[in-house]
């Protein structure tokens, strides 16, 4: 049995997106069992409305929440009862649960997570790796994306190591092309963390290193992992999201112009809505913390349901296919 704590508020939709996500999962997965942190009563309430395995879930009241306006040495001595910090504690200390899957405050989780779960022996520090897809109907990971805004060029490389054996385990791509973010695709291009990070990422074989990436070739499809600094990584993330969000609204905008447009719109409907599809991140799952002794996934503060319950999944497939074991062996 595998079992997965479960962070029911914190999010824009929490709780029912959270439990309607959990129930879900447990229908992909017959030994997932789900602890799930919140009101006890909301919960039973909104569970009541569904027809779910009971046996495999079980709930522990805490009925507090943080918020992104918390800091993270606050939340933990301060909101005890909170259904993040008591998910984390509980994560700490009952080796029975593998992972925790939360849309709460970013800052809070990694802060706590990071004070309170040890990390794989050798990780210098843990990194965030969200997924996004690619137009070659890939996918690419960002690796670190805000987790650490200042690194070395040893954490790079130790981010190259964890996000191939993660992109690898989870998503079934052997050997991923891994690439550094950088200002020009030359060998000799960047500042001093770049390029002494390049020679690291050149030297160890246990990835495949295909050199440095403009952030245009984000989507390309040339890349299944792309290794930078938190900074520039939530820049590059942020900036393509919003980009591809904007010329969305410019489409409808340009189709609701003239009856002709409309026409056209309507004949190509079927081809909108696969895009659509396509582009919706609530089909990707959620952010993975790599480098801690157990899982943790964060998805996006607005996620729905479904998004939800492909961040359950992303945990259950890491712990399913001993992800951690796998980068302590590629580290060391």
């Amino acid at each position: 049995m595998i079992k997965i704590a479960i962070d029911c508020l914190g999010g824009d939709k929490s709780p029912n997106a959270n439990i309607e996500g959990t129930v879900n999962a447990l229908k992909n997965h017959d030994d997932l069992f789900a602890v799930l942190f919140g009101d006890e009563k909301v919960i039973r309430e909104k569970l009541s409305g569904f027809d779910y395995p009971a046996e495999r879930v079980s709930i522990i009241h805490a009925p507090d929440e943080v918020n992104g306006n918390d800091k993270p040495i606050n939340a933990v001595r301060l909101k005890k009862d909170s259904s993040m910090i008591r998910a984390i504690k509980e994560l700490r200390e009952n080796e029975e649960i593998s992972a925790l899957v939360s849309s709460g405050a970013s800052g809070v989780l990694v802060g706590a997570a990071i004070a309170r779960i040890g990390r794989i022996e050798g990780v210098r520090r843990p990194a965030f790796c969200p997924i996004l897809p690619t137009m070659d109907g890939s996918i690419v990971g960002i690796c670190d994306s805000g987790a650490n805004i200042d690194c070395t060029p040893e954490q790079l490389r130790q981010y190259a190591v964890m996000a191939s054996a993660y992109i690898s385990c989870v998503y079934g791509i052997d050997s991923p092309k891994v690439a550094l973010l950088n200002v020009g695709v030359e060998e000799e291009k960047g500042d001093e963390l770049r390029k002494e990070a390049y020679k690291l990422l050149k030297e160890e074989k246990s990835i495949n290193f295909v050199g440095n990436m403009e952030s245009r070739d984000l989507l390309s499809g040339k890349y299944n992992l792309v290794v930078c600094d938190a900074f520039a990584g939530n820049v590059l993330i942020k900036s393509t999201e919003g980009a591809c969000l904007e010329m969305l609204k410019k489409l409808k905008k340009d189709i609701m112009s003239s009856w002709i447009n409309k026409l056209g719109a309507l004949l190509m409907r079927k081809m909108f809505k696969q895009e659509k599809e396509f582009m919706n991140y609530q089909n990707y799952g959620g952010s993975v913390l790599l480098g801690l002794e157990k899982t943790i996934v964060k998805g996006h503060g607005s996620s729905g349901a479904r998004a939800f319950e492909k961040c359950i999944d992303q945990a259950y497939t890491m712990i399913d296919k001993n992800l951690n074991e796998k980068i302590a062996s590629a580290l060391n």
